[in-house]
């Protein structure tokens, strides 16, 4: 299969794309993520089978608006429309109970839960719009590889496999969205991301809390990033917890640093082995998952160690996928 790339005046081709069943790429505020219609089990399909992904890991449901979500969903609470108004286009998932029978087991994971997101980026929402349907959306990546923030990496990955790429430019967070159980009471924050527990609390003026806990081999996760290893180049990745560690570690030409600017500058590693990851969190976020694509391209690389931030609630998204990527190794 050949898979085109679309700029913005080819829009309606990939439309056409979608419509026919086939798997279409997009871009999001976040990271890219991989599209076929939520509405058509045998499209749906697709993307696990393009994605390497297990059946029983549920799929979030891209709409263009809060009008498109509601046939989908078997309600909408007043804290559900609370998020919406704020939060809405934006990194934000949203948990909530399914219509029966309105979408394929294969997009819900066969749970009586769907995860609704409506992204911040024009291109998508004029090709959602167009379609006039939902598009299931997960990350346009092989699966347990590193999230796509660009319509490269999708294609390094997915080239051949899928039909199309709608090229929309880098992506502005690089971290997939935050995932809020609106399901339960109190609402559970399912997978951290750029909007934390507070900021949801404080919308919804109630306690919210945060999923610790580790999903077994039996049971099928409610949301996308809480059982399988996720986000892992092949070479071994290890979380480096105090800034002054990695002046004690003992690098050579096999190994990879991914650090802030300050650190980076004095490691005596060459300088094709490291990855500035920015001056702060906020950079770091946007570039930890094309650091971690830059090592995987590079065979000779067994070894990568990551710089870990503790800055409470905003720091949880990208620890949350920097643990994920190194299996629980820190040093």
């Amino acid at each position: 299969m050949e898979t085109k790339i679309f700029k913005r005046e080819q829009l309606d081709e990939a439309v056409s794309l979608l419509r026919k069943g086939e798997l279409v790429a997009f871009p999001t505020e976040t990271v890219y993520g991989l599209g076929a219609l939520a509405t058509r089990d045998d499209s749906v399909k697709k993307v696990y089978a393009a994605k390497g992904r297990p059946s029983d890991n549920p799929l979030i449901v891209t709409v263009a608006d809060e009008a498109m979500m509601r046939p989908y969903a078997k309600e909408v609470p007043e804290r559900a429309e609370k998020l919406i108004k704020h939060f809405w286009p934006g990194p934000l998932t949203i948990l909530l109970l399914s219509k029966e029978g309105a979408l394929p087991e294969s997009a819900t994971g066969g749970l009586p839960t769907v995860a609704f997101r409506c992204p911040d980026d024009q291109l998508t929402h004029d090709l959602i719009a167009k379609l006039g349907y939902p598009i299931v959306g997960p990350s346009a990546n092989t699966s347990t590889k590193p999230s796509p923030t660009t319509a490269q990496h999708v294609y390094h990955d997915l080239k051949g496999k899928i039909a199309g790429i709608v090229d929309g430019g880098e992506t502005e967070v690089g971290l997939e969205s935050t995932i809020v159980d609106l399901s339960v009471n109190p609402a559970v924050v399912l997978r951290p991301g750029k909007i934390t527990p507070e900021e949801i609390s404080q919308v919804l003026g109630e306690e919210v809390l945060i999923n610790r806990g580790q999903v077994s081999d039996k049971d099928v996760p409610k949301a996308p990033g809480m059982k399988y290893r996720h986000y892992a180049p092949s070479a071994q990745v290890y979380v480096v917890d105090q800034a002054e560690t990695f002046a004690k570690l003992d690098l050579d030409v096999s190994c990879g640093v991914m650090a802030t600017s300050d650190l980076l500058e004095n490691l005596p590693v060459p300088e094709e082995n490291k990855f500035n990851l920015g001056k702060n969190l906020t950079e770091a976020d946007h570039n930890l998952f094309a650091g971690l694509r830059y090592f995987d391209d590079r065979p000779e690389i067994k070894s990568i160690y990551v710089e870990g931030f503790d800055q409470g609630e905003e720091s949880l998204a990208y620890m949350n996928r920097l643990n994920k990527a190194a299996g629980g190794h820190h040093v």
